[in-house]
């Protein structure tokens, strides 16, 4: 199993009853794989905050259950998770972060093992899919011995990876048995002080016991010249470069940290090294209890690491590549939107604004419309920013004179929208900002592999249910009718049409661009005859219809149009000046 769908199947095991996400790399299999299970209720909540409070309601009424998300996912559930370390545990709560070092699919590289230290909760670390199966059931345990919820950390490469794993047996404990107790359970100031000391006094020291008693921090002790405490994938990486040459402490139960055991093994061995991705927090807690050690002195603090990298900073070797090819080098392939995406329409007529107008861009496929020959995207922060920061950056403007921009455009996808855009939305009509909000509604959530949303009319258990009509909720956010347009961004001058009212709007103005995604499969089965081509007699090789940055879209001595990857969407068609490109198919 990956590890996604070993901590998926551990959850399952564990009984737990009721999981709730927000997909987002490298996260989102666990969901899907959860929600496969029979007996067990799965959701895509619209954000982290969101599943993490379903997750604690769950939890209070006495079933186990679990909320996962992508790590700036744990952001959002701050809120909740913080103040839910207060909260008594009725049924085991486990909240998943997937960490992800090297920011393949991110806009940050932070460390969410100090939410642990924030929260104040047990947090492990599995290094492995058997671990992460075998470490999600000990986590539900853990949390109600313990009375905490419990930090899951992984990060890209335990999720991702493979290895083996042994299944067993579903078993479901008693249910808890959900009593009133408002002193433990409604955190206002006067109860929340009263938990507090329980926390610092009882809960924290049970832990870190656990954490060097317990099965989770192990020693391995063979050649001592080497030591080396590492988690996660770091451990891998150690084990496989170093093997016996070194002895090792695996840290799994990374907070609190075992300074029992640290101490014991620093003293057996001759030179010691942290290996771990990300911040210092291990390094920093050896060296807090006074025990010189290598590590990001060696190993850096930035991107994910290998064995050769562990190889190199410890040993000081290089192993030869296994194989090189002279003078030879891959070409770069930088990401860009699929041939036939939707969103391709909006940014083509979008970018024609690009000298009098900022662009806040949102999380999502649509952020490649920042890359050129598009380059319709100016900044981009997090989920659900590109509403809220348009409407700083037009208040910013008026207030200080500057006038280098005349318009401010936000770009988000529908779930993003759902996801934290709504209260922008409302914020922007509340505080009148003259800003233009366009809401790209494909039918999905795409970047993250086609999961379902409020809009899209089914559940990620595949039952059927309602769609929230988007033009309505603006409607209902205070968006006046007159200033809301639906258009369909394959319709290049229905497109324009909308960007110039858009543009020339003095209240706050909503585009909301309607085409499904088209790699979702009852489109892919629709277009599958529907091809563009080149009338190679009427091109004049002016390459205006490059300016769309269709992947599908060749250049030899004319354009040229790949049948394999067209799925007939037509915008280069309505770009090319000369007739020069026909479709064909039904």
């Amino acid at each position: 199993m990956t590890g996604d769908e070993a901590i998926a199947r551990g959850a399952y095991e564990a009984g737990a009853l009721v999981g709730s996400a927000y997909p987002g790399t490298p996260s989102t299999e666990i969901m899907e794989n959860y929600a496969k299970y029979d007996g067990i209720y799965a959701e895509w909540a619209v954000n982290e905050k969101v599943a993490c409070e379903v997750a604690a309601g769950a939890s209070t009424r006495g079933v186990r259950a679990f909320a996962s998300m992508k790590h700036v996912g744990l952001n959002v559930a701050a809120d909740a998770f913080t103040s839910f370390s207060y909260h008594h545990i009725n049924g085991g709560f486990v909240l998943i972060s997937a960490d992800e070092p090297g920011m393949h699919s991110s806009q940050d590289e932070q460390d969410n093992r100090h939410y642990a230290v924030l929260a104040k909760t047990a947090m492990l670390e599995p290094a492995d899919s058997a671990e992460c199966l075998s470490f999600m059931k000990e986590a539900f345990s853990i949390s109600e011995t313990y009375n905490t919820p419990v930090l899951l950390r992984v990060t890209t490469r335990i999720c991702h990876s493979k290895s083996l794993v042994e299944t067993s047996e579903r078993e479901i404990p008693p249910f808890g048995t959900f009593e009133k107790d408002i002193r433990q359970m409604l955190m206002v100031p006067a109860n929340a002080r009263l938990r507090h000391p329980f926390i610092e006094e009882t809960r924290l020291p049970a832990l870190r016991k656990l954490s060097n008693e317990g099965p989770f921090n192990k020693i391995q002790f063979f050649d001592k010249k080497i030591g080396v405490i590492a988690n996660g994938v770091g451990y891998q990486y150690a084990r496989e470069v170093l093997g016996e040459r070194a002895s090792y402490l695996k840290i799994g139960m990374s907070y609190p940290m075992p300074d029992e055991l640290i101490r014991a093994f620093a003293k057996e061995v001759d030179t010691l090294y942290v290996v771990e991705e990300g911040d210092s927090f291990m390094e920093d807690f050896v060296k807090q209890l006074g025990i010189a050690c290598h590590g990001k002195d060696l190993l850096p603090l930035c991107g994910e690491y290998s064995p050769e990298l562990v190889r190199k900073a410890i040993l000081g070797e290089t192993e030869p590549a296994a194989y090189a090819i002279e003078g030879k080098h891959a070409p770069s392939r930088p990401p860009v939107l699929c041939a036939g995406c939707p969103h391709r329409g909006l940014f083509f007529e979008l970018g024609k604004y690009r000298d009098k107008a900022y662009f806040s861009g949102d999380i999502g496929c649509y952020s490649l419309g920042a890359l050129p020959p598009l380059s319709a995207h100016d900044s981009l922060i997090c989920m659900g920013g590109a509403i809220t920061m348009a409407h700083g950056f037009e208040k910013a403007t008026k207030i200080s004179g500057i006038d280098t921009f005349t318009k401010t455009f936000s770009i988000l996808g529908d779930s993003t929208f759902f996801h934290s855009g709504i209260t922008g939305l409302v914020n922007a009509v509340y505080n009148k900002a003259h800003i233009t909000m366009i809401i790209l509604d494909n039918r999905t959530t795409g970047m993250t592999g086609h999961q379902e949303n409020p809009g899209t009319g089914r559940t990620v258990m595949g039952e059927e249910a309602p769609q929230v009509d988007l033009e309505a909720l603006c409607l209902a956010c205070g968006v006046k009718r007159e200033n809301l347009v639906v258009c369909d961004p394959y319709d290049l001058k229905a497109t324009a049409e909308a960007l110039k009212k858009g543009y020339e709007a003095q209240e706050p103005f909503v585009i909301i661009t309607k085409r499904a995604c088209a790699l979702l499969k009852p489109v892919v089965k629709e277009r599958a005859k529907l091809k563009c081509k080149v009338n190679a007699d009427l091109c004049r090789s002016c390459k205006l219809c490059l300016k769309s940055g269709c992947p599908a879209l060749r250049l030899d001595e004319k354009v040229s149009i790949d049948p394999e990857s067209c799925n007939g969407c037509n915008i280069c068609a309505q770009i090319c000046p000369f007739g020069a490109i026909e479709r064909s198919g039904n």
